[in-house]
């Protein structure tokens, strides 16, 4: 499984007063398994090519692939697409509607044709792998947390066993707690359920702690793509987009610069603690 964009180009609002380029000659190839960060600054065009993935936004120019199948293809079923690209928004409480979480994560299902059990069944599924308590299951989507309503939306796109799972900012607005239950949430999804996943953030300290691959977005192409090492080594670059390496690498450059022997490429905070300790301990053994 693939998804491959070649020269694609999205303009908003074309041949009007508001026209604006919103993705220019973007060319990528995700491909099976992989966990990828997708950043950038505000408006750098990183949501916009997410909409691109899944059929819901068309691009004005250019091409895109899935498993090989041109998906603008006149007899293409781009429904069929929405069910193995899935894309968890922002804000999930726009995705949230029935009367109770669990009737909501049933949705889906039924609307593909399935009989109420095997819905009842892929409910039940999607939300114990999203990590929502049985508790909240027939509640109302609207009485929960920031975070179980991220889960429950989650699990609503998992109901329909999507092959590829992006997610837009979802740890926005949460605490650092709720921030890091999901993302680690996130994670043992692509583990447990060999799922490729795109996960959209402006934090840098997200992306370095848990994706294999990070994608730079700014003014509307890809400034950047690699793993989260060699990206980060770029700091002017992503600098110069609006962007900040890890907080922690910030500090293992002051430290350097204060005599002491780290190595100024570490990107999370336990490469960060065993870079620290092995320091002092080779400063104590000379």
């Amino acid at each position: 499984m693939s998804i491959i964009l070649d020269k694609v180009n999205y303009v908003y609002s074309e041949e009007t007063a508001y026209e604006k380029q919103a993705l220019n000659q973007v060319s990528l190839k995700i491909e099976d398994g992989e966990f990828i960060g997708i950043i950038g600054h505000t408006g750098s065009g990183k949501s916009t090519l997410i909409q691109h993935l899944n059929g819901l936004l068309k691009a004005t120019s250019g091409g895109i692939y899935y498993n090989g199948r041109d998906i603008y293809e006149e007899d293409y079923d781009r429904k069929e697409l929405r069910s193995k690209v899935g894309l968890v928004f922002q804000y999930p409480e726009h995705q949230l509607f029935e009367t109770t979480v669990f009737a909501d994560v049933c949705f889906g299902p039924k609307n593909l044709g399935l009989s109420r059990k095997e819905a009842e069944l892929r409910a039940f599924s999607a939300l114990k792998s999203a990590g929502l308590p049985e508790e909240y299951w027939y509640r109302s989507p609207f009485e929960l947390s920031g975070g179980q309503k991220r889960r429950a939306a989650i699990a609503g796109v998992l109901a329909m066993k999507p092959e590829v799972l992006i997610l837009d900012e979802p740890t926005a607005g949460l605490d650092p707690w709720g921030r890091e239950e999901i993302l680690n949430q996130i994670a043992s999804m692509h583990q447990e359920l060999n799922m490729t996943i795109l996960l959209v953030s402006h934090s840098m300290e997200d992306v370095a702690e848990y994706v294999k691959r990070i994608i730079v977005m700014n003014q509307g192409s890809i400034l950047l793509d690699g793993a989260p090492k060699e990206v980060f080594l770029h700091q002017q670059k992503l600098e110069a987009a609006g962007l900040l390496v890890p907080q922690v690498t910030y500090l293992m450059q002051e430290l350097k610069g204060r005599g002491i022997p780290v190595s100024v490429e570490v990107t999370t905070l336990k490469e960060a603690k065993e870079a620290v300790l092995q320091a002092f301990s080779n400063r104590r053994l000379g």
